[in-house]
């Protein structure tokens, strides 16, 4: 917890769950679309 006089609270465990969670889905997006490109799928121009 944060003390009780600073202006800023610190992030807590449900900020940082946050942020795996987005990192996980542009990983798993990333990794689908080389994993995609080896059966001839190709982005759109």
């Amino acid at each position: 917890m944060s003390p009780r006089n600073s202006s800023k609270p610190s992030p807590d465990v449900f900020v940082s769950l946050l942020f795996v969670s987005v990192a996980s889905l542009i990983a798993g997006i990333s990794l689908l679309a080389l994993e995609l490109r080896n059966y001839g799928w190709e982005l759109a121009p």
